[in-house]
């Protein structure tokens, strides 16, 4: 109890109901908003945020990280540097993003190193977790939105009293996870081990996928199931943007 609540307890009861009324206003004091002012200390906040997220991201985060795997030229992580936990050969292609809220775990029980790929142009969102049981492909151009769910080991056995032992899961609970070129999960997906998801293919946001998804479809829902088919349309690039892209290059 801090000396002034003390105090105030101990003191008369008019003099402290005084002291309790007074307090209140005081706890909700703060400092007016001046236009000028306050807009150029928001700038200088962001300013300064700007710069040293920068600085800790090139001369920090990115050089321990980068020492933990195999690859990664241009990796470009933001929010801090993503948690490796467990034993993982982790290589990354070049030109990915990864959110440092994020967290790579190794089955600690595997007969061989559990293996993370992945390959260039990746996107990694925030509070994605993967789970590599034997091995997760992340092929060319995946992107990964948030809270995104690799799971290619459940951690636990299936026999509830192995379990309540602490034994760790057998090996026929496990499998690979394969997500090939351009494949998109939406925000929450949850895929499951023995699963590859087809080129170009798209995962709607809050999906299970517990089996096989084809080249060129939407697929959604708990479990996931296709939707429909990516149209001939959809799939070719617009040239307009096309053309943009280069000048921008």
């Amino acid at each position: 109890m801090s000396s002034l609540k003390y105090w105030v307890k101990t003191s008369p009861a008019p003099f402290a109901k005084m002291i309790r009324i007074s307090w209140q206003p005081l706890k909700q004091l703060e400092l007016p908003v001046i236009p000028v002012f306050s807009r150029s200390l928001y700038r200088l906040h962001k300013l300064l945020y700007v710069f040293f997220t920068s600085l800790f991201r090139r001369l920090y985060w990115t050089p321990l990280f980068k020492s933990q795997i195999v690859g990664g030229k241009g990796l470009y992580l933001y929010s801090g540097m993503p948690q490796l936990l467990g034993s993982l050969s982790v290589s990354v292609g070049s030109g990915c993003r990864w959110s440092g809220i994020s967290t790579v775990s190794g089955r600690w029980n595997s007969p061989q190193t559990p293996t993370l790929i992945i390959g260039d142009n990746v996107d990694i969102g925030w509070q994605t977790s993967i789970a590599v049981g034997n091995q997760v492909i992340l092929e060319n151009n995946v992107r990964m939105a948030g809270r995104a769910f690799l799971a290619g080991y459940p951690g636990h056995p299936i026999n509830p009293i192995e379990r309540a032992q602490g034994l760790p899961d057998m090996e026929s609970q496990i499998g690979k996870i394969h997500l090939k070129e351009n494949v998109w999960l939406g925000t929450g997906v949850t895929i499951l081990g023995n699963v590859t998801i087809g080129k170009n293919s798209i995962i709607g946001a809050g999906s299970i996928v517990t089996q096989d998804i084809p080249d060129n479809v939407i697929a959604a829902g708990v479990p996931a199931k296709v939707v429909r088919e990516l149209t001939l349309q959809e799939l070719i690039s617009r040239p307009s943007l096309h053309t943009l892209a280069d000048e921008e290059v």
